[in-house]
């Protein structure tokens, strides 16, 4: 795992999971050790993503950082300024376009974290995640715990009736399912 060192060295840091698996609170916890080193941070979000705050990264523990909403990745690009750490949450939102911002930042010397959904409600690769998650030095996995049986979650199981790609939520909406549960429901037709 990386480790926080006085090289302006740029690198692109991916912490992916399903939903409640700890991915935002990595990225605040990494985005907090930088600012207690007195480095210049920047951290983004998604516009859309509105569940908890306008303008906060927030994890579904309640810990919360202030971040620029911004609707387009390039928008990141542009808003950068001197920061030499970047965080970005909820990076599946953005379109592709986001792979070639993070690595045009870690090529001028940025250290970006990034955290996102890996797959989607039906268990596909979300987004831009696959890609962000190739052109990374460091890709941590995070699982929350299955609510059905208690063993390691992967999959973000969502309980409303939408088919729609992104529908925002929590616990009403979505649980941490494991493998097994997953594929048991698969088979009884209920996903």
């Amino acid at each position: 795992m990386f480790t926080e060192s006085a090289k302006n060295t740029g690198r692109i840091e991916v912490i992916c999971g399903s939903m409640f698996s700890g991915k935002t609170e990595e990225l605040i916890r990494r985005m907090r050790r930088a600012v207690f080193a007195n480095l210049k941070t920047a951290i983004f979000k998604p516009a859309i993503d509105v569940r908890y705050s306008d303008c906060d990264v927030v994890s579904h523990d309640a810990k919360a950082l202030r971040s620029t909403p911004v609707k387009t990745a390039s928008e990141i690009l542009e808003k950068a300024g001197d920061a030499t750490v970047i965080g970005i949450d909820e990076a599946q939102f953005f379109d592709s376009g986001i792979v070639d911002v993070v690595q045009a930042l870690a090529d001028r010397g940025v250290r970006v974290i990034i955290a996102g959904l890996d797959m989607d409600y039906l268990g596909k690769p979300f987004g831009p995640m696959p890609a962000l998650m190739a052109v990374a030095e460091d890709v941590l996995k995070v699982h929350a715990i299955c609510v059905r049986c208690g063993d390691l979650a992967q999959y973000s199981h969502r309980l409303s009736k939408s088919d729609k790609l992104v529908e925002l939520g929590e616990k009403d909406i979505y649980e941490p399912i494991c493998r097994a549960c997953y594929n048991r429901l698969k088979a009884e037709g209920k996903l």
